[in-house]
């Protein structure tokens, strides 16, 4: 591989866990629910989907046990702030904080170990394309799989009836129950399917991306993930575009360092979140415009009756 295609294809890989996890929050808060327990829901989803693949050598059966442990967390999330109307920041938080401890714990005899890894992934012929073939066709099919996804989420919140209940319950969960809809069951639903994502977001980070388990090897993404539900406006396929912005930025710094660019690399390891802010920033100078496409209801509680 060549620099410039080398980076693509990191790009692509980095990018991945950003944009599933990122897909996995944007669920949640199209029916109003903050989930600030990404980082942890992540964080026990890699310790759970590596231990898997330890134990089976099967990533798909890892990714498997990462989408069970994110979506077991969500729904302990989802009974407190749906059902409980418990604070959806101060239990997001907690669980996050929950979720790193456990993680941390349960990793023990994990750590130092490392996965072998299961051979050449990509697409047939198109792989052995000059430049196009490695930067864009030599990705595991996860990475494939997240841009169906993102097309798929979209069609579905937009085009279908399903998507249309979903937002329903985002924007006024109150007209959602007048008109016969279970808004808790839904929103409930919703919070699992988005933890489950976001489960899938760590154990490809233990299992393909790295592939070792490290405490603490999130490393922040869960947050930048929640970040990028506010930098897409709550459209998969800017979470998509977003993600890989945002993975561009995190394989800049080895790509800079492998040409010999002299740059700080506590700097350089700055970038993505510094990136985050800078976004974050940009689009807050328009609050009218993150209004006009934010759900109406999130991070409120809604009770039937009252």
């Amino acid at each position: 591989m060549s620099g410039l295609d080398l980076l693509v294809a990191a790009t692509l890989s980095a990018g991945t866990p950003l944009a599933i996890a990122g897909l996995g929050l944007l669920v949640n808060e199209r029916v109003g629910v903050v989930n600030l327990g990404a980082e942890g829901i992540m964080l026990v989803a890699a310790v759970s989907g590596f231990a898997t693949a330890v134990a089976t050598h099967s990533e798909w059966l890892a990714f498997g046990a990462g989408a069970l442990a994110g979506g077991l967390l969500s729904l302990v999330l989802g009974w407190l702030v749906i059902w409980l109307n418990t604070n959806q920041y101060a239990t997001g938080l907690a669980v996050s904080i929950f979720g790193t401890g456990l993680s941390a714990f349960a990793g023990i005899p994990f750590v130092g170990r490392r996965l072998t890894t299961g051979g050449h992934h990509g697409i047939p012929w198109l792989r052995d394309l000059p430049f196009v073939g490695p930067a864009l066709f030599r990705q595991h099919p996860m990475v494939y799989l997240t841009i169906a996804l993102a097309a798929l989420l979209g069609f579905a919140l937009h085009r279908t009836r399903l998507g249309l209940v979903v937002r329903a319950v985002g924007e006024s969960p109150a007209s959602a129950h007048a008109l016969g809809y279970p808004v808790r069951r839904i929103r409930l639903a919703a919070v699992v399917a988005g933890g489950a994502l976001c489960g899938v977001a760590g154990a490809y980070l233990s299992v393909v991306y790295t592939p070792l388990w490290v405490e603490g090897m999130v490393s922040g993404r869960g947050w930048i993930a929640l970040a990028l539900t506010v930098f897409a406006t709550w459209r998969p396929a800017r979470i998509l575009l977003g993600a890989y912005l945002f993975g561009g930025v995190t394989m800049l710094q080895l790509h800079l360092q492998a040409s010999g660019v002299q740059v700080p690399p506590q700097f350089m390891a700055m970038l993505p979140y510094l990136s985050t802010v800078g976004v974050l920033v940009l689009i807050s100078r328009n609050p009218l415009w993150i209004r006009l496409n934010m759900p109406a209801s999130l991070g409120k509680p809604f009770t039937p009756g009252a």
